[in-house]
């Protein structure tokens, strides 16, 4: 289903819902002229070599297609989204509230107290694990970078509640037993579910202390990567311990419960991180066609499989690449789409920036590809207005680039502005300005070093570019303190946020 004119979305920018629908009939007559052999164009829309995307094959040797959304795919809203997460504690709260029994004894407070933190800490858990399940619907809903971000700081709160069940669970022990705090916490480690907890919360910290920053800046992904699988078993001894705990084991209903809880999110981890990358990789079979320079230190990779299609890829998304070579192999890395899927290929271009970006310079053809994903939100479906504003940052070019290309919009509806340090660091520039001159849009190079005295992202300075920028919706994508600057700057110039969209996906 592709978005019509009649979209409730659009139903308020008749100019860009009459672009949209000129834009369908013109893709129907088109698709009617080339089975019954017609060559004219119909009357008012453009000749089918004038439709396609700068070097890109001639008619004759391809399908022209309109640029479809797929209006009815699943997304979950981010407020949706945090109300359920709050929704959810609030439950437990009250499966809490309903089993508690008022005492004003010391020990039972304490109790009361560890009771409420653990079983907030075992529903933090599951929202963790959730968060980063790689489920389409709430990938493409909030997108990966935010999702990112949730996951940080959840792991915060979930380690929080579980020194403050642990601390809580020990003085309510002592109170309760009369005994000093190394005498009940040897005690409570004689119980076997108790002690199982305690190597889960063991596990948990490791992971939560390997994600600091500064501890994460000094090891390796693959280092990061093995000891944040431990959240996993933290959560599977966690959830062994609350099955034992009165809380949960008090009536079979929340047994059944609170298994069906966990149950559902194993699922969803083993499935999305397991299974559909697996049957990815089996179905579409891609490999490594060429490799090419961009620039001195960006390369393009262009990469072609069967079934490409299936990936339902949209512009402005990422995937993650596994490259089937030595050194390279156990790590997948984060890459957003340069150009759009077309006859079964796909290309990325990353600047060297790691130990990996810098050897996927070396990769053979042949070289057997892994693909996961889609994945990012930044797509046309969080689009609400008629003009359109791509602000894009070194390498950040990528996803602007096919945006560029595949955003509906009328001749002066679209302008991009690419920042970098000077030409020299300009990529696809070519690809950029053919785009520009064919879809009638806006391009400017904002180029000279950050420390310069003139700032080309100040408030101003973008409203001298873009003199209605207030009016336009805003998909920014470049480093992180370049993207942050942009973000202030461009509220500063009477951009709603709620209008500014940008996604960070290299973590």
């Amino acid at each position: 289903m592709t978005i019509e004119a009649t979209d409730p979305q659009l139903a308020a920018y008749p100019a860009l819902s009459a672009y949209l629908a000129h834009q369908s009939h013109c893709s129907r007559e088109a698709q009617r002229q080339a089975q019954e052999g017609e060559l004219a164009p119909a009357p008012g829309c453009l000749p089918a070599t004038d439709l396609g995307p700068a070097g890109s094959a001639p008619v004759e040797e391809r399908v022209a297609a309109p640029v479809a959304v797929d209006v009815r795919a699943l997304r979950v809203r981010p407020e949706v989204m945090r109300r359920g997460i709050v929704g959810g504690a609030g439950a437990v709260g009250l499966l809490w509230g309903a089993q508690a029994e008022p005492s004003a004894r010391l020990d039972a407070l304490f109790g009361s107290g560890a009771h409420l933190s653990g079983l907030l800490a075992g529903y933090g858990i599951l929202v963790m694990l959730l968060l980063m399940a790689r489920v389409p619907a709430v990938e493409h809903g909030i997108g990966a970078g935010r999702l990112a971000r949730w996951h940080s700081l959840g792991g915060r709160h979930v380690l929080g509640l579980v020194g403050a069940h642990v601390v809580l669970a020990l003085c309510g022990y002592a109170a309760h037993s009369g005994t000093d705090l190394l005498s009940s916490a040897a005690g409570l480690l004689g119980y076997g579910g108790i002690l199982a907890a305690a190597f889960g919360t063991f596990a948990l910290v490791v992971a939560g202390v390997s994600s600091v920053r500064a501890a994460r800046a000094r090891m390796s992904q693959e280092t990061w990567r093995a000891l944040h699988f431990l959240t996993y078993l933290g959560a599977a001894l966690a959830f062994a311990h609350q099955l034992v705990g009165p809380d949960v084991s008090g009536s079979p209903l929340t047994v059944w419960a609170w298994a069906m809880l966990h149950a559902t999110v194993a699922v969803l981890i083993v499935w999305y991180r397991g299974v559909v990358p697996v049957r990815q990789a089996l179905r579409h079979a891609l490999h490594v066609v060429e490799v090419r320079d961009e620039s001195p230190d960006v390369v393009s990779v262009v990469m072609r499989g069967t079934g490409l299609d299936a990936l339902r890829a949209e512009p402005g998304q990422f995937l993650r690449w596994r490259f089937v070579q030595r050194r390279l192999w156990h790590t997948s890395l984060p890459f957003s789409l340069s150009a759009p899927v077309r006859d079964d290929t796909v290309r990325i271009t990353v600047k060297a920036l790691g130990v990996h970006s810098r050897r996927i310079r070396r990769l053979r053809p042949g070289t057997r590809v892994l693909a996961t994903g889609p994945f990012g939100a930044m797509t046309a479906h969080r689009r609400t207005r008629r003009k359109v504003l791509l602000l894009a940052g070194g390498v950040g070019i990528t996803p602007m680039r096919v945006l560029f290309e595949t955003l509906p919009a009328a001749p002066g509806d679209l302008t991009l502005l690419y920042r970098a340090s000077n030409a020299a660091q300009l990529v696809l520039r070519d690809e950029l300005e053919a785009i520009a001159g064919r879809r009638g849009a806006a391009l400017h190079y904002l180029l000279g070093a950050s420390d310069a005295s003139f700032d080309p992202l100040a408030p101003q300075a973008l409203r001298n570019l873009v003199p209605d920028l207030a009016e336009h919706d805003v998909y920014l994508c470049g480093p992180g303190p370049m993207a942050d600057a942009a973000t202030a700057s461009l509220i500063k110039a009477g951009v709603p946020e709620q209008h500014i969209h940008t996604e960070q996906f290299s973590f």
